[in-house]
């Protein structure tokens, strides 16, 4: 055939690659959307049923919010945040300019057990449309409330994926069993504690879907609690007379499971209120069951038209914190009282059951029952105006930035199907890397005569990281310095995954560690006199701080990490430059009365002795000592009485008892009658020890301990009597007993709850 001007004429080999490179193209147009699709933003539904979880969830919307590259956000608000009588409260979320998909009318009126009931049905023949239109690809929902309930149960049946917030958790009312049957039917747990994790696990949840959060109303309060406006704040709700500390916020509920009771501690509540005579700022109860009656016993008491009293619906928790932070106390059985007050160390009073079980901070006093308000009354005495050291059970701050990198995580193609962890229980730290750097640990601090000594220590006893500084002169640059080198740790305590509980603070001197203060301080570490070390520190880092004396830390050390491990009765005595020690006795430390048992450098052995640096003559210290061991060495030298043949001594270099063991050793007599003499000193005392106490073991700490405890061990079995006799001496393998001390403080107490 004849090709033509201006004719398209192809030939086939032309052909073959256009279509080769069409197939190219399309393949990568394919690859990019299949990439697309794999960078597809996670839908994430979070629904909200009044005033108490928003406060949770807020801060999780927010971050979810602020990255858009990640997630789209569609947020669900039902329950009682439609009501009018309880504040209407959706707005607040308006007000945070978040757009609201969905508003169900989900509640029916009666606040009986019924109507909660119903309120069930209803959210359930509503919920499934919501659902269907938005489909979310995960659901988020927080706590134990029968609202949230209905939600779980209509997200699972439909096949959407469940993040449950603060599960595991254990308190009173059929809160514990809604909040576990939502445990059950999520499919990933976001919870507060170790101890709910645990819960968790053994409630055959799989370990992996579980993210050890901290609470996130925590990472808005520790960050915006000192706000410079907050007694204006106080006075809006409160009156222009009212003062900081020097009021009461009252927030109780109804127990569903015990109305009548819970009603008649309210009224209870109310009287001592009225008989105590304090500004009071108190909530309305919450919409469960109980709550109609208990505002009528509330309208019978008339406190809505009492000048003492404010009563109010709802408070926005900006505002809340603020108020909270700042009252002389808190009263009733809101989970607030026994969680978020903690983070400020505020004083708080727990009223019957609802909360039972909760782990708490040593801020919270327990009133479990009351027959009459004279208990709530003298409760309210105890505590109001106190101040605690702060505590963050519930979480440091971070929880938000963890829960985004667990949605991230999340694989959704993985099967929807949950699968169970049946006995046995696996342990999580030796299964997760999480668990194993994100580590339990310790502030430590040693305050040393020479030197301030700051270290993170870990559970397992492992000094992390250690920073050492020379200790100033004045009290004023020495507590400044020590806050610094803290805070530098903090820091970096983030970038090493570690969690940090709390502070334990060593130091020399008489110490009253129920009050964290220095009582007398010794020669080598100036005005430590009356010294409140907690406060400060407490303020500052918000963490609570533990504070004892070296040698009790000592002791705490070897309980923990050393020799004493699982002993009921040791003594500890650290043989440094001075003599000191602590005195477990059934598994605890002995204090004494006025805060100065264990004092073992000052048992007196001799009448006639040395004098000693407490102003008493013939103590172990004024004989065995590092101190005394130098002044005897120098002595010698003086005299040239100390050098043999083939010692190695510098003409320059100062005269210590390093000298005198090494002159004892090489043969030297008069040395060997000046150890001698120490070392049946220290026996001697340390027999009036095992006289006095009867321990199982003694630990001898501190650079002469390895010196001296052959000699004590024969001394022990000479002059001991018969059933003492056998008692152990042993050397401690601890290379930091004063951190490692301050440390186990921490690690010990600060998992310890009353329930």
């Amino acid at each position: 055939m004849e090709n033509h001007p201006g004719s398209l004429c192809i030939n086939p080999h032309e052909l073959y690659f256009l279509r080769m490179q069409r197939s190219r193209e399309k393949t990568e147009r394919d690859k990019m959307e299949v990439q697309n699709q794999c960078k597809k933003r996670l839908r994430v539904c979070v629904a909200t049923c009044n005033r108490a979880d928003y406060s949770k969830l807020a801060p999780i919307m927010f971050g979810i919010k602020s990255h858009p590259e990640d997630f789209d956000l569609e947020v669900v608000v039902l329950g009682s945040h439609l009501i009018d009588d309880y504040g209407n409260t959706f707005r607040m979320i308006e007000q945070d300019d978040f757009d609201i998909g969905s508003k169900l009318h989900t509640i029916v009126r009666g606040e009986d057990e019924a109507a909660m009931v119903e309120s069930v049905g209803l959210a359930l023949v509503k919920l499934p449309d919501v659902l269907q239109r938005l489909r979310p690809d995960i659901l988020v929902v927080h706590g134990d409330r029968f609202d949230a309930l209905a939600l779980a149960t209509a997200a699972a049946l439909m096949n959407i994926r469940i993040l449950h917030l603060e599960g595991g958790e254990v308190s009173g009312t059929i809160d514990d069993s809604i909040r576990h049957a939502i445990s059950k039917l999520a499919h990933y747990h976001a919870c507060c504690t170790r101890m709910a994790e645990q819960h968790l696990i053994a409630m055959c949840e799989d370990h992996s879907r579980i993210l050890l959060a901290g609470c996130p109303s925590y990472d808005k309060l520790l960050s915006t609690h000192h706000r410079e406006d907050y007694m204006d704040i106080i006075k809006s709700w409160l009156g222009d007379k009212v003062q900081e500390r020097d009021y009461i916020v009252a927030l109780q509920h109804p127990v569903t499971t015990d109305i009548q009771h819970s009603i008649k501690i309210y009224g209870l509540m109310l009287d001592a209120l009225l008989s105590f005579n304090k500004k009071t700022l108190i909530l309305f109860p919450n919409i469960d069951a109980g709550s109609k009656e208990m505002v009528r016993v509330m309208r019978k008491k008339g406190i809505e038209q009492h000048p003492n009293f404010r009563a109010v619906k709802h408070i926005p928790f900006e505002q809340f914190i603020q108020l909270v932070c700042h009252a002389g106390c808190m009263i009733g059985n809101s989970s607030c009282g026994v969680r978020e007050a903690g983070a400020f160390g505020t004083p708080v009073i727990n009223l019957g059951t609802r909360q039972t079980g909760r782990e708490t901070g040593e801020n919270v006093l327990h009133v479990r029952d009351a027959d009459t308000q004279n208990k709530i009354y003298h409760a309210l005495e105890l505590q109001f105006g106190k101040r605690y050291p702060c505590s963050k059970i519930y979480g440091d701050g971070n929880a938000v930035p963890r829960i985004l990198k667990f949605l991230r995580t999340i694989d959704l193609d993985e099967p929807l199907q949950k699968t169970f962890c049946f006995p046995p229980v696996k342990d999580p730290i030796s299964q997760d890397i999480d668990h194993i750097l994100e580590t339990q640990s310790a502030l430590a601090i040693d305050l040393g005569g020479t030197n301030l000594r700051v270290a993170i220590v870990c559970m397992r006893g492992k000094v992390v990281k250690k920073y050492t500084q020379p200790n100033p002169k004045t009290f004023e640059a020495r507590m400044h310095l020590l806050l610094k080198m803290c805070t530098d740790a903090m820091r970096d305590a983030v970038c090493l995954n570690c969690r940090i509980l709390g502070v334990g603070v060593s130091t020399g001197g008489r110490v009253n560690p129920q009050e964290g203060v220095v009582l007398h301080s010794t020669k080598l570490i100036q005005e430590w006199s009356s010294v409140d070390l907690r406060t400060p520190i407490s303020d500052a880092l918000h963490l609570p701080v533990w504070v004892d004396n070296d040698g009790n830390c000592a002791a705490l050390a070897e309980r923990k990490f050393g020799h004493g491990k699982g002993v009921e009765n040791f003594v500890t005595v650290i043989t440094g430059t001075g003599i000191g020690g602590g005195i477990i006795h059934h598994n605890e430390l002995v204090h004494g009365s006025t805060f100065c048992a264990a004092e073992l450098g000052h048992i007196m052995v001799s009448l006639e002795g040395p004098d000693c640096s407490c102003g008493s003559r013939g103590c172990i210290e004024a004989y065995a000592s590092g101190m005394a061991l130098q002044k005897e060495a120098k002595r010698l030298h003086d005299e040239d009485l100390l050098k043999v043949d083939g010692m190695d001594m510098k003409l320059s270099e100062p005269v210590t008892a390093a000298h005198l063991i090494s002159a004892a050793r090489m043969g030297n007599s008069k040395a060997e009658a000046v150890l001698n003499k120490a070392s049946t000193a220290l026996g001697v005392g340390i027999v009036n020890i095992l006289h006095i106490v009867n321990p199982s073991l003694v630990i001898l700490s501190g650079v002469l301990a390895s010196y001296y405890q052959a000699p004590v061990q024969r001394i022990i079995s000479e002059r001991a009597l018969f059933s003492a006799q056998s008692i152990k001496v042993v050397t401690s393998d601890l290379e930091e007993p004063a951190l490692l001390g301050a440390a186990s403080m921490v690690l010990d107490y600060a998992t310890r709850r009353i329930y």
